[in-house]
């Protein structure tokens, strides 16, 4: 029945689930291929997904969702120590004195040849090691051993496949280090601006979605609602172009986290102040500068820490979720908790913003009006 199920239902399976687990119908669930009616009242159905935007609307309200974070590295090591090496030297048939894996070898793989939230690639590239050992001791017999480390693993594997976004060499005007969550964990994700000579145009590069466009929008508001603040004039922007990019362009990026990080990039360039290098951050903002909370907490901090990141800006109301952060992370970061993007702004630049004063051009005061109705009275 399943299997007909699942064929019937191949291409459309959101309209089969929301069938089927719709009380008032899976009583009644009939297969169109034996044309026979099944009661589903009692099944249960489990299935599993790496995001949740590509699942009908309809079919979540039917569903229970259970979210499961990814694993750490940390944990992957473990596992992979525990459980994975053991089981592929048994299937291939070695011994641990035919071949052994150093902690660094582990790592190596799992930074720079898999990238996933879970195990299974990491377990296939250690049975592909084993595989290449075996074929080594039948050549040269069962005394032969191997021990792989971080320096020749790249010998078995090849070239590595992915590689981790690397920090700025030094502070820059104009170049923020941002933290992104992916389906296979977190990363650092550098944001750059480029102040030119124009009209007030902003042009958003780097394949972002429609989420961090408007976070890019709502932050060059920001800024120009706080240009004084800032040291700006109020009529900055009508005489430059800002370029706002992330690179990796060929890598499609959306979320609502990135809006801190892009105000912070924007108010550098304008102001000429270069952001340190060594602090990253997260978080949305609204037009009033508030800093709102994000998820994924724990897979950035820990793309941070990889990157050789130990301070970090984080909204306040993310300050509850400090309590499920790994003991690493906890020792070895300082974790900057703000409200406001003043704050952000405090802790990012090299030095502090120089507010101008405010000229009587740039005054918004009422102007008294002009009488020139001789005196009339008004009119009610």
């Amino acid at each position: 029945f399943f299997f007909f199920f699942f064929f019937f239902f191949f291409f459309s399976p959101a309209s089969a689930l929301l069938e089927v687990l719709d009380p008032e119908q899976n009583t009644t669930f009939q297969d169109h291929y034996l044309d026979v009616d099944y009661d589903l009242s009692q099944v249960l159905f489990v299935a599993t997904a790496n995001v949740m935007h590509t699942i009908p609307a309809a079919l979540q309200d039917r569903m229970e969702v259970l979210r499961l974070q990814g694993y750490t590295e940390q944990e992957k090591l473990e596992i992979a120590r525990q459980y994975l090496v053991k089981k592929q030297r048994e299937q291939t048939g070695l011994s641990e004195k035919n071949i052994s894996f150093t902690d660094d070898a582990i790592l190596e793989i799992i930074r720079y040849y898999t990238r996933e939230a879970g195990v299974r690639n990491l377990e296939r590239e250690i049975g592909n090691l084993c595989r290449k050992v075996a074929r080594k001791v039948v050549k040269s017999g069962s005394k032969h051993r191997e021990e792989l480390t971080a320096a020749n693993i790249h010998e078995f594997l090849g070239v590595a496949r992915y590689r981790d976004s690397e920090v700025h060499e030094k502070s820059e005007i104009g170049l923020v280090t941002g933290l992104a969550w992916t389906e296979v964990g977190g990363s650092i994700l550098t944001t750059e601006v480029q102040v030119l000579d124009g009209k007030g145009k902003l042009t958003i590069t780097g394949q972002l979605g429609d989420v961090m466009q408007e976070s890019a929008q709502a932050a060059l508001s920001y800024i120009r609602g706080k240009a004084q603040a800032l040291g700006l004039t109020r009529e900055f922007y009508r005489n430059v172009d800002l370029h706002l990019h992330v690179p990796e362009g060929a890598i499609p990026k959306d979320g609502p986290s990135a809006g801190i990080t892009m105000a912070t990039a924007l108010a550098s360039a304008l102001a000429k102040i270069p952001v340190r290098r060594d602090i990253a951050m997260t978080g949305e903002i609204t037009l009033r500068g508030k800093v709102l909370a994000i998820g994924g907490l724990k897979e950035k901090l820990l793309a941070a820490l990889r990157a050789g990141i130990f301070e970090a800006i984080l909204p306040r109301a993310n300050e509850k979720d400090v309590a499920e952060l790994p003991d690493n992370i906890k020792k070895s970061m300082k974790l900057h908790f703000v409200d406001q993007m003043d704050e952000v702004l405090a802790l990012a630049l090299e030095s502090p913003l120089q507010a101008l004063l405010p000229a009587e051009t740039d005054s918004l005061a009422a102007v008294a009006p002009v009488d020139i109705t001789g005196n009339l009275p008004a009119r009610q």
